[in-house]
């Protein structure tokens, strides 16, 4: 495949992904404590076109900040069980204060978590960078997919869940 084949297929993937993720308000972001351990927390996703960059707003001395510090791996879960697609993030994440950025995020409800709004002190936003994702992607309907459990406990096949990939966003 030549270059420009390559990153066409690299940015088709990002937008499928971008697809699956777009409608979903809440991750479980998982960062890695002082102690070496997973510690996972739900946040909503701030909506913009998924350009291989996710974002969060937060307060700026919180433990998971602190946690990003001293270790910017990290990883996003999200789940739209309604339409059975399921996309793991992951990704390096860093902690930006861009205030043009912030105000092209903001949304009204976003005031209940901040309820001075852009003026909120230590307001500053989480930007997850993708370096991979895997998704998982079942266009079935529930009866369909049960169906499908029922056929290979029967007859002892494996059952076709639907699209698995993972793809490298670096």
């Amino acid at each position: 495949m030549t270059e420009q084949g390559i990153k066409q297929a690299k940015n088709d993937e990002m937008k499928k992904i971008g697809e699956f993720i777009k409608d979903i308000d809440f991750t479980m972001m998982t960062t890695i404590n002082s102690n070496g351990e997973l510690e996972a927390r739900p946040m909503s996703t701030q909506k913009t076109e998924f350009n291989g960059e996710v974002y969060f707003f937060t307060f700026e001395d919180t433990e998971k900040v602190a946690q990003i510090k001293a270790n910017p791996k990290i990883n996003l879960a999200y789940s739209d069980t309604d339409n059975n697609t399921y996309v793991s993030i992951k990704g390096t994440a860093r902690i930006s204060k861009d205030r043009a950025k912030m105000e092209e995020l903001w949304s009204p409800p976003l005031k209940a978590w901040f309820p001075d709004g852009l003026e909120t002190d230590g307001l500053a936003l989480i930007v997850v960078t993708a370096d991979a994702a895997e998704y998982w992607d079942s266009t079935s309907s529930v009866i369909a997919q049960a169906l499908g459990m029922a056929k290979a406990v029967i007859t002892g096949e494996s059952y076709d869940y639907g699209e698995n990939k993972t793809v490298d966003l670096s």
